[in-house]
């Protein structure tokens, strides 16, 4: 650290950027529920009662490390450069491929998904849930205004559903796809099993395919 103790507005925000620059590079070793506030105080050198004058607690430092992943897959996501016209089915497999790929390139945004409404949301103040919520929901916001602009053929509303669909279901399809290893020896020992490995590029890629023909479909 470049100063013991953050006494201005701009050093506690430094302090608030090296404790998420942590939290993220610990998340390439290990998951979300593995990772500790002992450890991660280790990490940036700070006592556990220090990095609780920052982030109220480990829940909350991952919560707004989510929160920056987001930003950053959707600024992924709107310089992708997608195609505006052509066929609607072919716009909607060119962001179904889009969005599963990227996605899957991004397995800390994929991890804090996963953990957010079973883990993450469950130690932490009235006021840091509702900062964390207003901050989902305008980019929910950006993804729908994202999408809407690749399949304008679709409706504010069914873009919605689109987006809660493939949300739901990357939450879902992430843990799945990353079984433990007694799981996989399973899988080994006895190939008919193999039907039940999840693989969640295809997962969210059939989700995003299937579930704006279905909405296309219904709104003619």
């Amino acid at each position: 650290m470049s100063f013991q103790r953050a006494r201005t507005d701009e050093q506690r925000g430094e302090r608030r950027r090296q404790i998420l620059a942590a939290a993220a590079a610990m998340l390439t070793e290990t998951p979300v529920a593995e990772l500790t506030l002992t450890a991660l105080s280790r990490r940036v050198c700070l006592a556990k009662a220090n990095v609780l004058r920052y982030f109220e607690s480990r829940e909350a430092v991952l919560l707004a490390l989510l929160e920056a992943e987001v930003a950053d897959w959707i600024a992924e996501l709107e310089s992708a450069g997608l195609p505006g016209g052509g066929p609607v089915g072919e716009r909607a497999h060119l962001l179904a491929e889009l969005l599963a790929t990227s996605l899957t390139r991004r397995p800390a945004l994929c991890d804090l998904i996963s953990a957010q409404a079973t883990v993450l949301e469950r130690n932490i103040s009235a006021e840091t849930a509702l900062q964390h919520k207003l901050a989902v929901h305008g980019y929910l916001e950006a993804l729908v205004r994202f999408t809407g602009r690749h399949l304008p053929e679709l409706g504010d509303e069914d873009v919605a559903s689109l987006m809660q669909t493939v949300m739901l279901i990357a939450v879902a399809a992430w843990p799945a796809s990353r079984p433990p290893q007694a799981v996989l020896d399973a899988y080994a020992a006895d190939p008919a099993l193999a039907v039940m490995c999840v693989d969640f590029t295809d997962v969210v890629r059939r989700t995003v395919e299937v579930t704006a023909s279905g909405l296309l479909a219904r709104s003619q």
